[in-house]
């Protein structure tokens, strides 16, 4: 994975600043913790916590044991000058299979445990993972779960927010994230992205099923988490908000870039049989003014799909046979 830009990594590790993630043990939090290691080196383990649903040891690829600890431990952490991750939310998939109350209730009180602790043990700075879900939640044709994770991650945004404007020396970034690659990818049968890599692992044709235009931008994983400790260490107190961009695709023309990356691999494409499209997608043209001002420069899809597949690679999932579910 692409390290973070130097001028990121020089201010996160002069900051003396102690780094909070919660929600650690997701794609997201993972590849934090991998490029925290790389500039941290020594001091991570003291100036590195990581909070999750539960006690676990978070491994990174080279083997680097990372201890997770419960989030309602959050608050315990001694008062020092800290940054804060979070990172932690039921997902989509919480969202159809529990009550609704109780998803409700569940994601509220994630918020509460953390903005109670970020008072306590010095957090004036919070960068809080929205999705694009929160644009879209009120488009009546998406699926129900759908609007439902959309709709818990705007009223977090909104919390946040106001826990930010309550004290003029808080910063809170709030970043709504669509579609990322790279590193820790997880998903691998639902991703398009992980699928098509997958699929050419394998030998296989990379199948694009959707009958119907899907369009779709990337940002790399690394990209955005530079991004989020730019803004953590040079923003300015106040809300900052974001939507990650990316150039718009569509599937057959993601199915091809990563082809481009095979020898010999090759693309079969569902016949488009209905007109109307699914775009999810952020607005790239802002996306890229905000990586201009915190000086991070943008990686080419080709190296998106280079560092994914080389991270899937590894994992060996491409020698996997079975049913797709994308």
């Amino acid at each position: 994975m692409t390290g973070l830009p130097n001028h990121v990594a020089d201010a996160v590790l002069h900051s003396g600043r102690r780094i909070v993630v919660t929600g650690a043990g997701g794609w997201l939090g993972m590849a934090t913790l991998d490029l925290l290691k790389q500039v941290l080196g020594s001091e991570l383990q003291e100036r590195l916590f990581c909070f999750g649903s539960r006690e676990r040891i978070l491994r990174l690829v080279d083997g680097t044991e990372i201890l997770q600890r419960p989030l309602s431990e959050i608050g315990q952490l001694e008062q020092l000058p800290t940054l804060i991750l979070h990172l932690a939310f039921l997902t989509k998939d919480k969202a159809s299979a529990m009550d609704e109350a109780d998803y409700r209730q569940a994601n509220r009180d994630m918020a509460s445990k953390v903005l109670r602790a970020a008072e306590q043990i010095g957090a004036d700075r919070i960068f809080l993972a929205s999705s694009g879900a929160a644009k879209l939640a009120d488009e009546t044709g998406r699926p129900v779960d759908f609007r439902l994770y959309g709709e818990m991650k705007r009223e977090d945004e909104d919390r946040f927010a106001e826990w930010a404007a309550a004290d003029p020396r808080r910063c809170v970034a709030i970043g709504r994230i669509f579609n990322i690659s790279g590193p820790y990818i997880n998903k691998h049968d639902s991703y398009a992205l992980a699928c098509f890599i997958v699929d050419a692992l394998a030998g296989r044709p990379i199948l694009v099923r959707a009958p119907h235009p899907v369009i779709r931008g990337y940002v790399s994983v690394g990209e955005l988490v530079s991004l989020i400790l730019a803004i953590l260490v040079e923003g300015e107190p106040g809300v900052i908000r974001f939507e990650t961009g990316g150039e718009p695709m569509e599937l057959k023309a993601v199915a091809d870039g990563v082809a481009a990356q095979f020898e010999g691999a090759t693309v079969n494409r569902t016949a488009i049989t209905n007109p109307v499209s699914d775009a999810y997608l952020g607005e790239d043209r802002s996306y890229r003014k905000i990586l201009d001002r915190y000086r991070i420069d943008p990686i080419s899809f080709e190296q998106q799909v280079i560092e994914t597949a080389r991270y899937l690679e590894a994992l060996q999932i491409g020698v996997v046979a079975g049913v797709r579910a994308c």
